[in-house]
Order: structure tokens, then C-alpha cells, then sequence
């Protein structure tokens, strides 16, 4: 009888865009770049797009996660009151 021990991963980073479209202007980019600290994601690049009068705003990000984590990342993203929605581009 042999036992297989399964062999465990190193998590393979991906560069990953994402587009988030949100609500609350400048006060709303402090909560999006607070979970992204929090997931400890890698930002190589962040755009965010706030103009006067306009009621959603967006950010446009490139991360380093793993192939599991962008979907939690998103998931985080999403469950925010102010966030209309977050998708990979």
C-alpha cells in the first residue's frame, strides 16, 4: 500500500487588470485601495477617473495575485456598499 501525499503549489503570480466602477468619489477611493492593502495585492498600476457631477467613478488597476485570489479579490471588491461593480478587464 502506498500513500500518495499530494504535492502542494507555490502560488503562481498573474498580472491582472481590473476595472472597478464605484460611487462616493474621493472618499470612495480610500475604501478600494484599503482592500487592496488588505489582500496584499500587488498594484503595478492604478488610474482613478473622478469627475464633478458624475455619479459613478472609476479606478483601473493591475495586480499580481493568484489565479485563486482574483476571484476573492474581486468578491471583496464587490461586497462594498459604494461599488457598482469590478470585473477583469
Amino acid at each position: 500500500m502506498s500513500l500518495a501525499i499530494p504535492r502542494t503549489r507555490s502560488p503562481f503570480f498573474v498580472r491582472r487588470r481590473i476595472a472597478t466602477h464605484f460611487t462616493g468619489g474621493i472618499e470612495g477611493i480610500a475604501t478600494l485601495v484599503a482592500v487592496l492593502r488588505h489582500h496584499d495585492s500587488k498594484v503595478h498600476d492604478l488610474s482613478v477617473d473622478v469627475r464633478d457631477g458624475v455619479m459613478e467613478s472609476s479606478m483601473e488597476c493591475t495586480v499580481m495575485v493568484t489565479n485563486d485570489d482574483v476571484d476573492l479579490l474581486l468578491d471583496r471588491l464587490r461586497e462594498l456598499p459604494s461599488v457598482v461593480s469590478s470585473e477583469l478587464v
